[in-house]
């Protein structure tokens, strides 16, 4: 063997390491995209579920406690915030206005006796804990998603494979009030 065929099959072997780490990262970084972008679809069919829930919830409180209407108005637009939101910052910010609307709609529903007892309203109020538990596992699981996708499109070597092909950092899905928000909605009464 010459020299020159040995020079050959060394850049042939380098050259065959680095598209196996460029597809290898590649795939990896798609991987990760593709998990946060289900995860982020996650807490979107979770949304919908609470926002449709939300109607009805408002019309068992109204039968009950019909002169709030300044809270049956905040859940409202709250609600419609949350439809109408078309990036996670907006999503988030709908969330906060939902959190806040929702605890005054529960404290006018705090007054009526009957109301709590009514078993609609029951219903409605186990479904609500239950879907404000599936979003707040949803939110872990897209921060987590995002958590991952942004370290390693920031670290190198993989950050000069993102640039080449376009992947950037994604938005984490985060609240004003935390605290409140990992304490879900207290609905028990």
């Amino acid at each position: 063997m010459g020299a020159g065929l040995i020079t050959l099959i060394v850049i042939g072997v380098l050259l065959l390491l680095v598209i196996g780490f460029l597809i290898a990262t590649y795939n990896g970084l798609v991987k990760l995209k593709n998990r946060v972008e289900e995860a982020w679809s996650d807490i979107t069919v979770q949304l919908k579920r609470r926002t449709d829930l939300i109607p009805n919830l408002v019309n068992t409180v109204k039968g009950y406690a019909a002169h709030e209407q300044g809270v049956f108005d905040a859940v409202t637009k709250a609600r419609s915030a949350i439809m109408d939101a078309k990036t996670v910052q907006q999503t988030a910010d709908g969330e906060n206005m939902l959190e806040g609307a929702l605890k005054s709609l529960f404290a006018v529903a705090e007054a009526y006796p009957d109301l709590k007892a009514n078993q609609n309203f029951l219903q409605l109020q186990q479904e609500l804990v239950d879907t404000e538990d599936k979003i707040q596992a949803s939110r872990r699981f897209y921060n987590g998603g995002v958590r991952d996708l942004n370290t390693k499109i920031q670290t190198f070597p993989v950050n000069l494979v993102a640039g080449m092909f376009g992947f950037q950092s994604r938005e984490f899905f985060e609240v004003e009030d935390r605290a409140a928000v990992e304490n879900p909605v207290e609905v028990q009464f």
